[in-house]
């Protein structure tokens, strides 16, 4: 690998979806970008990075805002993480909303797994595996090693340019467009992950994934899946993206690694089986094909299976409208399964979709105290009050909530209904301002903190914090301009 000056990232699982010349099962896998002590690029410009470009993703790509959806990515994320060698490290993950199967690792361990991955998976732990590859692929510094431009270029536009090759892998034109744009700069990008990365990856990833009660054989299941899925592409899959693909070779090794531990049976667990189901219903252009999908499965397999078929089924039901039976559905499952919170909060939505508030609130209340630690509850709760005219109660579930939905786009967004409910328009435009910056989109943020200033009522302490917030938006903006 030449020591040429180097951006940075992401690597990626970028396999087959469902969509004409989309991807398959290839590896895109940039070189690392620092040294293993981490002297090229310190953890606190990391995560900076990281930041910038989990916002740039957000203006680029659909990210998934559906808070059930969002708590089990984070919640196998952690799991994960939690046995990987390096569990004090940040990491943050997420859900692409794109039919292709692709999973990618950001700077600042910002992890990204496609619907599409998660649907093609047949287990949770296959889906696991995937996740712990990338995770290993942050945590033995693949990312870094060649990191050598950082201070070519601001932290604005590195990450901007990262989320645009990612956004490539999808489109050959914008990826081709942005390479250019970097090559214009004396930057030069090199795809590419060195064999021995992989190995390690592959070989790190299996421990951590059996650490985590996730079954090892798992990934070699996968990855043969998709070397067999991808022989249907040709030569539709554009040359970069062949540069790593999953050979019979990796294969044999991950299977002969996975052999080495002693065989049991892994459950998928009902989250995954649940947001498996809520994701095709979410997925979906057309309901008549999911419906079709479920119906068989109403009748078939185990009872947990019926059950997230009926769940399926049901959320179709409230998608289209037809309240009372999505109702009869939500309301059954509660019955059945009281320790679920998935039925509790799709039982609540029917009756807030259908505008029956008071039955709404009270269901969300009864879910909030049956299950006090659960985020998603928290914020469909606190979405049911805003609706039905209650922002004060509202505000004081938000200030409930954890550290790391506080840093979510949809957090920003809430408190900004919040307070323009309670007619302080000041602090409506602020923290509208914050998400659109955490969206991507400084310029609109500009736009919201300039309102802002022009609001009544504005004491000194606010005033203070809305001219800070100004010059910083307005000098990024004028950073990334500079460098288009």
């Amino acid at each position: 690998m030449t020591k040429k000056p180097a951006l940075f990232l992401i690597l990626s699982l970028f396999l087959q979806g469902n969509r004409p010349f989309s991807p398959d099962i290839t590896k895109i896998e940039l070189p690392d970008m620092g040294d293993s002590s981490g002297t090229l690029i310190s953890p606190a410009q990391e995560q900076q990075l990281g930041a910038a470009f989990y916002r740039s993703l957000h203006s680029q790509i659909a990210i998934s805002q559906d808070a059930e959806i969002q708590q089990y990515i984070e919640g196998i994320g952690r799991k994960l993480v939690a046995n990987s060698d390096t569990p004090g490290n940040p990491f943050h993950f997420f859900v692409v909303m794109d039919n292709a199967i692709n999973a990618f690792a950001g700077p600042g361990g910002y992890i990204g797994i496609n619907s599409g991955l998660i649907l093609t998976s047949e287990a949770e732990s296959e889906l696991a595996s995937v996740m712990a590859h990338e995770i290993a692929h942050v945590t033995q510094r693949h990312l870094y090693r060649a990191f050598e431009a950082a201070s070519r270029l601001s932290i604005p536009t590195a990450a901007a340019t990262l989320a645009a090759i990612l956004i490539g892998t999808q489109s050959p034109e914008l990826a081709q467009a942005a390479i250019m744009a970097v090559q214009a700069g004396s930057i030069q990008f090199q795809i590419d992950f060195t064999r021995d990365n992989e190995q390690e990856a592959d070989r790190v990833g299996m421990q951590t994934l059996a650490a985590s009660n996730f079954d090892p054989r798992s990934m070699p299941i996968f990855f043969e899946r998709l070397q067999q899925s991808s022989r249907y592409y040709g030569r539709g899959v554009p040359e970069f993206l062949r540069t790593h693909p999953v050979t019979s070779s990796r294969i044999s090794d991950t299977r002969g690694r996975a052999e080495k531990y002693p065989y049991q049976q892994y459950p998928d667990s009902m989250g995954y089986l649940l947001t498996r189901a809520k994701l095709r219903v979410l997925s979906a252009n057309d309901y008549t094909p999911v419906l079709n999908y479920f119906k068989p499965r109403l009748s078939q397999g185990t009872q947990q299976q019926r059950a997230v078929a009926r769940y399926g089924t049901g959320l179709v039901h409230l998608n289209t409208r037809n309240f009372q039976e999505a109702e009869r559905i939500f309301k059954a499952l509660t019955q059945e399964y009281r320790e679920q919170p998935q039925f509790a909060t799709a039982y609540a939505r029917s009756a807030l979709e259908a505008q029956n508030f008071s039955n709404a609130l009270a269901r969300y209340q009864a879910a909030m105290q049956q299950f006090p630690g659960n985020q998603a509850i928290k914020l469909e709760t606190l979405s049911a009050l805003l609706k039905s005219g209650n922002p004060e109660q509202a505000r004081q579930i938000l200030q409930m909530l954890d550290a790391s939905t506080k840093r979510q786009p949809v957090y920003f967004k809430l408190l900004a209904q919040i307070y323009s409910d309670l007619k302080q328009p000041a602090e409506s435009h602020r923290y509208l301002a914050e998400y659109y910056y955490a969206m991507g989109q400084t310029d609109a943020a500009i736009t919201q903190i300039k309102l802002a200033q022009k609001s009544p009522g504005i004491n000194y302490y606010l005033s203070a914090i809305l001219n800070e917030r100004l010059v910083f938006f307005i000098r990024e903006e004028e950073q990334r301009k500079r460098n288009q």
